[in-house]
């Protein structure tokens, strides 16, 4: 068993990473500003994230930090830049200083928004180019982990991510990104609501899906593996909105006649421009961290099991 920390446990992405290396037997730790409103299945250690020996002192018997926290009033990152900054890049750098004093190996988790939105399966070894704020504070935060941890911190890029929230009630609204399309598009249509999908210049249309929990395992092989650089924890396609949208009817077994197409109402845009293919490759990431090969109609496959079961799925199995 591993002493893991996670710093964002109790968000959408970190608490499934979170469930996950619980569910494969793992000490989960998670840092947190506050004690949380909803009780965790993992105790939350509360720390001053402007002190990296409080940071350090939390990581204490820790093989890893997977550090999840952001901020994400995207309108304050628009207005406040010196906040912005410090929510990305400078809380990477404290996380990251943390893990080297406590002996544990920093894990940041980025986005596929770090591209220009101009290329297609962009691999690995891609530093990115990104053409809205969150991307650049995104990269900020990724040459912190090359530049403080170059030995033995890790990258983790992901993309499209499916799922249900672990610990609290998840949002019936899809945005301009994937958060949550899949989830909000399932919910609709099995109450027989027509479900819209969004189009035009301001909306990320392509991206390779991934599932929150498959992103918790492929973690674990990251820390059991000890294994650093920069990886993308994504599905093997990527595919346009409009067709993902067909395929989760087809592997749901919902009413496609309910879907419809329009641009997002002004109130949903982002604050800027937003990449147009924001898809990933995995095949670097696939030959170091072992993992098989996997479709997206397996990834749907088992989002759908974990919606009907309420049991956290993953197709990558711990080692």
């Amino acid at each position: 068993m591993t002493k893991i920390a996670i710093t964002g446990s109790t968000g959408f992405v970190g608490s499934n990473i979170a469930a996950v290396l619980v569910k494969f037997g793992h000490e989960v730790v998670g840092l947190g500003r506050k004690s949380p409103e909803v009780a965790a299945g993992w105790p939350i250690n509360v720390v001053d994230f402007n002190d990296v020996d409080s940071i350090a002192g939390a990581l204490d018997g820790c093989e890893a930090v997977v550090h999840c926290a952001i901020a994400n009033d995207f309108n304050r990152l628009v207005d406040d830049r010196e906040f912005a900054y410090d929510a990305f890049a400078g809380l990477t750098q404290r996380v990251t200083l943390a893990a080297n004093k406590a002996g544990a190996r920093p894990i940041l988790i980025s986005t596929d928004w770090v591209m220009d939105g101009t290329g297609h399966r962009i691999a690995e070894t891609d530093p990115g180019n990104p053409v809205n704020f969150y991307g650049v504070l995104k990269v900020l935060s990724e040459q912190v982990i090359r530049d403080l941890a170059p030995h033995n911190g890790a990258i983790c890029r992901i993309a499209g991510v499916m799922g249900r929230h672990q610990l609290a009630e998840s949002p019936r609204s899809q945005d301009v990104g994937f958060g949550y399309f899949v989830l909000s598009l399932v919910e609709a249509l099995r109450t027989g609501e027509p479900f819209t999908v969004w189009g035009g210049d301001r909306v990320n249309h392509v991206t390779s899906p991934s599932l929150a929990a498959e992103i918790g395992a492929q973690i674990e092989r990251v820390v059991t593996r000890k294994a650093a650089g920069t990886f993308h924890l994504v599905g093997d396609e990527a595919i346009e909105r409009r067709a993902l949208a067909s395929l989760v009817c087809e592997v749901f077994e919902l009413d496609a006649s309910l879907l419809r197409e329009s641009e997002p109402p002004a109130e949903a845009l982002f604050p800027a421009a937003v990449p147009v293919d924001s898809s990933l490759g995995n095949e670097l990431t696939k030959a170091r961290l072992g993992i098989a090969p996997q479709t997206l109609r397996d990834i749907l496959t088992a989002f759908k099991v974990e919606l009907e079961t309420g049991e956290i799925q993953t197709l990558t199995k711990p080692e």
